[in-house]
């Protein structure tokens, strides 16, 4: 077992770097300049599916080939959210979530999960192959390490729970990093790829009418209200449209009905990407915290992390700074090009929510919770949705209205931080007590009284005011200085300064106020 020496890997810097003044997606910085418009006089479908990530798409694609009619319905573009705000590794070992599943739910779970990713994984490396899809798709090794001797007993945990489960994962303590490790349990043949080339190679296939089917990609369009009969109605920002089914896949469930926002927490990391002169060619995450999860793409060498609850206070540009002085620490880099952060479901026992949208729903479906592996998660909700919704047997594991009793303790957890966010932020004194104190590039919560109102200062010294409260379902929003975003720290709906949405479950934006005096 190889020994740690010199600083562990682990390691967060304290002290300031320069950090790349680039920002965006590294996967969202050459998307194909291709449009979905809106849709016009065809509004009725054999299936609605309300987002247009990788989990969306390929529901889509796989009803299609089962001869239904689909619209996938997109409120920005084609794999502008989660899917192209991603590490883009597809792996059925995914850090330590085998061993939580295992601690969780059982082994049988556990290796139920592990068989559906695999099956995930194998699947898009079969799509892109049948639809000729140009992704840079190359199989790769993914690896969990121990940076040091404090973190090997939980890869040691999930190495266990692998091979119980399955998997055909080997212990080494040799991984294509630039430091050494104290341990790893490694799986070869999983998948690399460029997600949001794979994601517009999907929709194409689905768009396409060259078989009659007249399948349709509709993007600028927020599914705003859904109610379900026959058939299922989904009003948009562009009209009505109706389905004999429908399938949410917003990555985190837009409608309470089914009580998701009870049993989810959102979670924020970020990334950097740079060109290196020694990249390495593993898949790695570490097991410790902070994790660093770690892949290249050529000679970009990607690295993400510095996780928080959404709605955090105090996250400022320092979580990309942490990165790249990791980044620039371990390897030899040229230039850092870009920056940008996702956002992730955890369901509070680790296991994915797929199946019907409420316990008495038979034409409303969901899919969401796949803890940071959504690629694969994704990939696999498609395929079981796709048979649940032509009547194929299918597993019943990740219902989404089960009762996990050893989850219970985090459900409660869950529930308590939310009733202190709701109380405690309602009795606090303003951020700031004049727009006066506010410099370029910030934002706090101003209060008159019981009202509250979010306040930006953008660079030009301008002010942009919002109503603080979450149209969701009512928290008040706090600022994130690393996105200039308003971030609700209930359920994660995000706002830009001017209250449009950026991310759910909230539709409606936060109302526009005029700037105080």
């Amino acid at each position: 077992m190889r020994r740690i020496t010199g600083d562990a890997p682990g390691y967060v810097p304290v002290m300031t770097v320069p950090t790349t003044t680039a920002t965006g997606s590294l996967w969202l910085a050459d998307r194909p300049d291709v449009r979905y418009p809106p849709p016009t006089a065809d509004r009725h479908f054999d299936v609605l599916v309300l987002g247009g990530g990788i989990t969306g798409l390929t529901t889509a694609l796989l009803l299609r080939r089962r001869g239904a009619r689909v619209a996938v319905v997109e409120a920005d573009r084609i794999g502008s959210a989660a899917t192209g705000n991603n590490t883009a590794k597809v792996t059925a070992l995914q850090g330590t979530v085998l061993s939580q599943v295992r601690r969780t739910r059982g082994a049988a779970v556990a290796a139920a999960y592990a068989e559906h990713s695999l099956r995930g994984v194998e699947l898009v490396a079969a799509l892109a192959e049948e639809l000729g899809i140009d992704c840079a798709l190359r199989r790769r090794a993914a690896a969990t390490v121990a940076a040091s001797e404090a973190e090997l007993r939980a890869v040691e945990r999930e190495a266990e729970a692998a091979r119980e489960a399955g998997l055909p994962v080997a212990w080494t303590d040799e991984v294509d990093l630039p430091y050494p490790v104290a341990g790893a349990v490694r799986l070869a043949d999983q998948v690399e790829m460029h997600p949001v080339a794979y994601a517009y190679g999907l929709a194409a296939a689905v768009h396409e009418s060259t078989d009659g089917v007249g399948s349709r990609i509709f993007e600028g369009t927020r599914a705003l209200s859904v109610q379900e009969g026959s058939p299922v109605r989904v009003e948009t920002n562009h009209g009505p449209l109706t389905g004999d089914r429908v399938v949410v896949a917003t990555h985190y469930p837009v409608w309470d009905r089914g009580l998701y926002f009870a049993r989810m927490e959102t979670v924020r990391a970020y990334c950097v990407a740079g060109r290196v002169r020694n990249p390495s060619r593993d898949m790695v995450i570490t097991a410790g915290s902070p994790t660093w999860s770690m892949r290249s793409a050529g000679r970009t060498m990607i690295v993400c992390g510095q996780d928080h609850p959404a709605g955090a206070r105090g996250v400022d540009p320092g979580r990309y700074a942490a990165l790249e002085a990791y980044l620039r620490r371990h390897w030899a880099v040229d230039e850092v090009t870009h920056r940008w952060s996702a956002q992730d479901v955890l369901p509070y026992d680790h296991t994915p929510m797929i199946g019907s949208y409420t316990p008495v729903s038979s034409r409303m479906h969901v899919a969401a919770g796949y803890s940071k592996w959504g690629l694969s998660g994704g990939t696999m909700a498609a395929a079981l949705l796709a048979d649940q919704i032509a009547g194929e047997p299918t597993t019943g594991v990740f219902g989404p209205h089960r009762v996990t009793l050893r989850g219970l303790p985090t459900l409660a957890r869950l529930q308590a931080k939310v009733g202190v966010d709701i109380v405690g932020d309602r009795l606090r004194p303003g951020e700031v007590g004049a727009v006066t104190e506010l410099a370029r590039g910030c934002g706090a919560i101003l209060r008159r009284g019981a009202d509250r109102t979010g306040v930006y200062r953008d660079e030009d010294g301008g002010l942009h005011a919002v109503s603080a409260r979450c149209t969701h379902l009512g928290c008040l929003v706090r600022f994130n200085a690393a996105e200039r975003s308003w971030d609700c720290p209930c359920h994660g709906s995000r706002f830009d300064v001017d209250g449009a949405v950026l991310e759910g479950p909230a539709v409606e934006p936060l109302p526009r106020k005029d700037p105080p005096a």
